[in-house]
């Protein structure tokens, strides 16, 4: 009951899966493949011997030699050579008046091959071998495969030439150790670039890798790691299978380790079937490893038993080399005739066949014809096309090119008049191996066939993709090709169909790491394969907007900015300490009332200038510095608004040079305060200096030397209009660059050294009487100036920007606003708000008194 309810789910599922297909003709095939091997087929090769006969073919011919058990596998190479022998003599062009026919030597090609081992013993080394052998009677050409470790020792024993119709084998290349052996597949020497091509179409990045121990494994591994290296695909790990079973026994718990940890969900197997690595795989499949199999065509095979999966991606993807469709082959099986070739048929078809969707059942209305009773029942009511192994078209190949080397021998004996008895029997080897290896054709299907190895080009791939279903069913799916021929971007091909035919199921990433999404870049990990990184987000005024991955984030332009999510460069507004601008206006406001409060003061000095406080305080110093100090706050408007190459100029000689006129004044002031309370002795020489105004001098003096350091300033380095765009984020701000800036430094030391003398001076005289005595507002001045412009210098550098300029200005005001304030404030209330208290008269009074 258990089996009727499975056998009817099966049903179900595959009638449900063929109406899928029918919708769109899909380039896929059924295939019933029983994994029971009932027969007891160990997977041997096989080795066929091709001849000619003139006399016609007996009736009882096939039945003397195919009078055995045929194992399952091996269904497809007799039907091949039966197909294809009967084609040929068929053909009047090829082999006229003689027939191709074939042996099976039965104790050599369906025996182990102990059978061989045992020849080439030592204890047998004088066997007499049968007369098909090359060497014995004749020179028949034989036909040997797919296996190459058994077809190794038919090459090296037996001296008759043979065709290997197996995969293209390096080693069999080399005409030292093999002479005799020719090879009718094409090269494999674009796989890697294709296998590699289908990594990067589906994004598999991290790729695991299985190989067998052998020359053919080691030099795949080689060409696969440069094809990875050069498109950016790792490999997460490399299981090298050894062949020797004692030693993979040992290894085996490394290897399984290795797979099922690996975070890798696509495995590359590259190797031969009947070994080991076929064993490794058949014991992953059994722990029940989930991966993605990429692989050749000789692993064309249903994966599990009773595995019934419909995820697509989780089953083997095979690339086979494009052949041909051999259409005929398919009348051929469907005409056969039982009598001439005693084998049923039947059972062939059920346990070896591929179905063409896109014949069978081809609409929706006679899905409900098609039943699924039993398989024979099944195959019967629909028709089917033989879909040939890669090992079966190198064979049928394999055939007529031993046909058209016979044909071209033949011609020589007839050319060369030998006996008619002897037409069609060959005792020449060397003959035969010399046309052979250079023929030349084109096969029925309309392909060029050329037996010269050297000249062997690349093949073109289809790639198939296969899915497991219960009870040995299997789906084979074409998802695409793979053509070296074409342009780079055009050489695969995958179905634009791909989605639906997979079920609408989304194909799985297999990566190290998570891509970089935009706005980050990879940063790798130490220690690591390239594909395994971290990502972290891009610099500031840095971008990564692309799709994939980037390694480098990219700068924007001066004039651009990054976005916060670092993905765009967006436009830079222009910005400077504009008038319109808070801060400037405030700057600007500030300026102008200062300026004002100075032009006022200086207003009420000359009003009252006949007042003793102001002719105590030499009123021509103090108009001197009362116009430098308005000045002072008048330049500070030049750094306000749109630089540009007059005003950067400006800046920093009229800031200097003002100052420097400020100072010197009150250094005047300083010095003449103590001139006029040191004098004691009249006549002295310090009393004509005094009445002489010697310290007015010290004005120009000083003001001089500024000048002379600012020129030098100008002509060497001068300030000039730069941009800042890191100060302020999307932002360029237009500014005034100092130029050079040891010389902006010495022209503020300079000011340094003279508000240091004056300070100096001016503390030296604090302890005279205080009547009329300002040393002490003179000191307490420059005390104000030392501090602001101290705490100017590292409070500028540490600022950018706009903020940068408006320290400045403020540092002017600050200053300015403290000469003012600290000389003159005091000044200004005794002579506005208490006029008598510094008289003269009343001075004179309180020292009468």
């Amino acid at each position: 009951m258990r089996k009727l309810h499975a056998f009817i789910i099966s049903f179900l599922l595959l009638k449900f899966s063929l109406i899928l297909f029918s919708l769109t003709d899909p380039i896929c095939f059924w295939r019933i493949k029983h994994n029971e091997d009932d027969d007891g087929d160990l997977r041997t090769d096989c080795n066929f011997v091709l001849f000619t006969s003139q006399e016609p073919i007996e009736e009882d011919f096939y039945n003397r030699i195919l009078d055995f058990k045929i194992p399952t596998w091996k269904y497809e190479f007799i039907l091949v050579l039966l197909f294809a022998t009967d084609e040929i003599n068929k053909n009047s062009y090829i082999l006229p008046n003689v027939s191709l026919l074939f042996s099976i030597p039965v104790g050599i090609c369906f025996e182990t091959w102990d059978v061989i081992d045992k020849y080439i013993s030592p204890k047998t080394s004088n066997h007499t071998f049968p007369n098909y052998i090359c060497g014995i009677t004749v020179c028949d050409v034989g036909l040997t495969g797919p296996s190459w470790t058994t077809s190794l020792k038919l090459a090296i024993f037996f001296r008759s030439p043979k065709i290997f119709f197996g995969p293209f084998l390096s080693i069999l290349n080399d005409n030292a150790q093999f002479p005799h052996v020719y090879q009718i597949a094409h090269k494999d020497t674009c796989l890697t670039q294709a296998m590699v091509s289908l990594m990067l179409y589906f994004s598999w990045y991290w790729i695991g890798l299985v190989i067998s121990d052998d020359d053919q494994g080691i030099q795949f591994l080689s060409d696969l790691r440069e094809e990875m290296q050069i498109s950016g695909v790792c490999l997460s790990f490399e299981n090298v299978i050894p062949d020797n079973m004692q030693l993979y026994v040992t290894r085996g718990v490394i290897y399984e380790k290795q797979i099922m940890t690996s975070t890798a969900k696509v495995v590359i197997i590259y190797g031969e079937m009947n070994s080991t690595l076929e064993a490794s795989f058949r014991r992953w499949v059994y722990l029940g490893v989930r991966r993605i199999w990429v692989t050749t065509s000789q692993w064309d095979v249903i994966t599990c038993k009773e595995d019934f999966n419909l995820d697509p991606f989780h089953g083997t993807i095979t690339f086979a080399h494009h052949h041909g469709d051999i259409s005929k082959f398919r009348n051929f099986m469907e005409s056969m005739n039982t009598s001439k070739y005693p084998v049923d048929i039947s059972q062939m078809r059920q346990k070896w066949n591929h179905f063409n969707c896109s014949i069978s059942c081809t609409n929706y209305s006679t899905m409900n014809h098609c039943s699924f009773n039993t398989s024979l029942r099944w195959l019967s009511e629909h028709k089917f096309t033989m879909d040939l192994s890669e090992a079966g078209y190198n064979l049928y190949n394999a055939v007529y090119a031993v046909a058209h080397a016979y044909h071209e021998v033949i011609l020589l004996q007839v050319e060369s008049q030998e006996i008619a008895e002897l037409i069609g029997i060959f005792y020449d080897c060397q003959q035969v191996a010399s046309i052979l290896k250079s023929i030349v054709f084109i096969n029925p299907v309309g392909e060029l066939v050329n037996m010269n190895s050297r000249k062997k080009l690349c093949a073109d791939y289809d790639i198939f993709n296969i899915w497991n279903f219960p009870q040995g069913f299997g789906l084979k799916v074409k998802i695409g090709s793979y053509s070296p021929y074409f342009p780079q971007r055009q050489q695969l091909h995958i179905s634009e169909d791909l989605e639906w035919s997979m079920g609408g199921t989304l194909v799985p990433t297999s990566t190290c790491s998570v891509a970089c999404t935009p706005g980050f870049r990879k940063l790798y990990q130490e220690q690591s394969a390239e594909c395994c990184f971290d990502c972290v987000q891009c610099l500031e005024n840095e971008v990564s907007n692309e799709t994939a991955d980037m390694e480098q984030c990219v700068s924007c332009p001066d004039d651009q900015y990054a976005n916060t999510e670092h993905t765009h460069c967006l436009q830079r507004r222009v910005s400077f300490v504009a008038f319109e601008d808070p801060l400037g206006m405030a700057l600007a406001c500030m300026s102008m009332c200062f300026s004002i409060l100075t032009s006022l003061v200086l207003g009420t000095f000359v009003k009252y200038n006949d007042t003793p406080i102001v002719k105590a305080n030499n009123c021509t110093l103090s108009y001197i510095l009362l116009i430098s100090i308005t000045l002072c706050f008048l330049c500070s408007l030049l750094f306000i608004g749109h630089p540009n190459m007059g005003t950067c100029i400006l800046q920093q000689t009229t800031f200097g040079v003002l100052f420097t006129v400020a100072l010197s004044s009150v250094l005047a002031k300083t010095i003449t305060v103590i001139l006029a309370f040191k004098l004691t002795t009249p006549g002295r020489r310090m009393r004509w200096m005094l009445v002489s105004g010697a310290p007015n001098f010290v004005i120009p003096i000083c003001t001089f030397v500024q000048l002379v350091l600012c020129g030098i300033w100008m002509v060497t380095s001068p300030p000039f209009i730069d941009t800042d765009t890191h100060s302020e984020h999307g932002l360029i701000i237009i500014v005034c660059n100092k130029g050079s800036a040891i010389a902006f430094h010495l022209v503020l030391g300079y000011l340094g050294f003279l508000a240091l003398g004056s300070f100096t001076v001016a503390f030296l005289a604090r302890n005279l009487p205080d009547r009329f005595n300002e040393a002490k507002f003179l000191t307490f001045s420059m005390l104000v100036f030392c501090s602001v412009w101290v705490t100017f210098l590292p409070v500028y550098h540490s600022t950018k920007g706009k903020v940068m300029v408006a320290v400045e200005v403020f540092s002017i005001l600050a200053s300015s606003a403290g000469l003012l304030g600290c000389i003159f404030f005091p000044k200004c209330y005794f002579i506005l708000i208490r006029p008598d208290s510094h008289s003269c008269q009343k001075y004179r009074d309180k020292s009468l008194n």
